[in-house]
């Protein structure tokens, strides 16, 4: 329920603004983003200032899954 598309990219899960922009400004050979899981404290899951640590990951055109941002928790 939570998947989206921006142009050619993917995104799944509560993949916050600022890598949504990143994504698009640099323009990988991605299929997309993904933020596994219903991450307390990620966007749209509880205030971010008591997050638990998370990972965004960038998803390659080869398969290949890579942490594109790590966000510790707070």
């Amino acid at each position: 329920c939570h998947t989206a598309t921006i142009g050619d990219y993917t995104l799944e899960g509560h993949v916050p603004a600022a890598d949504i922009r990143r994504l698009v400004a640099e323009s990988p050979a991605a299929i997309g983003l993904s933020v596994p899981g219903m991450v307390s404290g990620s966007p749209g899951m509880g205030p971010e200032s008591e997050r638990d640590a998370y990972d965004v990951i960038l998803i390659g055109t080869d398969g290949q899954a890579t942490v594109f941002t790590a966000y510790p928790a707070a």
